[in-house]
């Protein structure tokens, strides 16, 4: 696209007194024209499809799912997207799921002006098809972290390599205790955790972790079995083929797995 033409945008917002104010401020900043506004999942999707803008501007919350249902809808022709929310705690998962930039309300003027400039520029430069990929595979991530943490598994989020990683709890098979840290192990991958193992054991699913040893704690499911050693010491056998002693003071953990 040529930097000079104006963007085309859709408002997407259940609260049609936000999208007259979003509309307004685009007006003043100027270089974009508003096709289409929506109020809910299945009208923005509907719209998107209909006028195929370069920038669709979406809220989270709203009637019928919420915005990564409609990022999910249009991952076959994904436009620019910026989220504009209410809520802050929601800006990792969206970058997750390709967003240009994350808004929270009330926008200021000078700040949706930096969000258009990033959309010119991802336009400008992206490749379609390798845009497309990255999203699809970041979108199926979050949607299935996403259910796993309304099934009652928190993520875990850990710095690695200069980056913050997400590390769903039902991928983790071990957590081990490191001084005041803690170590997870999860698809083959172990990361180091800021928390304490007593911390992580007080607020983790007793009915999914359990611990076995004053510094281990395992994931129920990823226990195969458990063997007796030569001097009467238990082992739990894991699903990937190790074991991990357990604790005499933790013998009791064994009826709670197997009665």
């Amino acid at each position: 696209m040529s930097i000079e033409r104006d963007l085309t945008a859709i408002i997407v917002d259940d609260e049609p007194i936000a999208r007259r104010r979003l509309a307004r401020l685009l007006a003043a900043i100027g270089g974009v024209q508003v096709v289409a506004e929506a109020g809910d999942v299945t009208d923005a999707v509907e719209a998107v499809r209909r006028h195929r803008p370069d920038l669709l501007l979406l809220d989270i919350r709203m009637p019928g799912g919420d915005g990564f249902d409609v990022v999910d809808a249009l991952r076959d022709a994904p436009p620019a997207i910026v989220f504009v929310t209410a809520f802050g705690h929601y800006a990792l998962p969206a970058f997750a799921a390709d967003a240009v930039d994350y808004l929270t309300k009330p926008v200021e003027e000078e700040r949706l002006a930096a969000a258009l400039l990033r959309v010119r520029q991802r336009l400008e430069t992206r490749n379609a098809a390798e845009r497309l990929a990255e999203m699809t595979a970041a979108f199926d991530a979050l949607r299935q972290a996403m259910r796993r943490e309304q099934a009652g598994l928190p993520p875990f989020w850990v710095r690695s390599r200069g980056r913050l990683v997400r590390v769903s709890a039902a991928g983790v098979t071990r957590i081990d205790a490191e001084r005041d840290y803690s170590r997870l192990y999860a698809d083959g991958e172990t990361y180091l955790l800021d928390e304490t193992l007593a911390s992580l054991e007080s607020r983790l699913p007793a009915e999914q972790f359990i611990r076995v040893h004053r510094s281990t704690i395992l994931r129920t499911e990823a226990i195969k079995g458990f063997r007796r050693g030569r001097h009467g010491a238990w082992a739990a056998e894991l699903l990937d083929g190790s074991e991990v002693r357990i604790g005499r003071s933790y013998l009791s953990c064994m009826k709670l797995i197997a009665p």
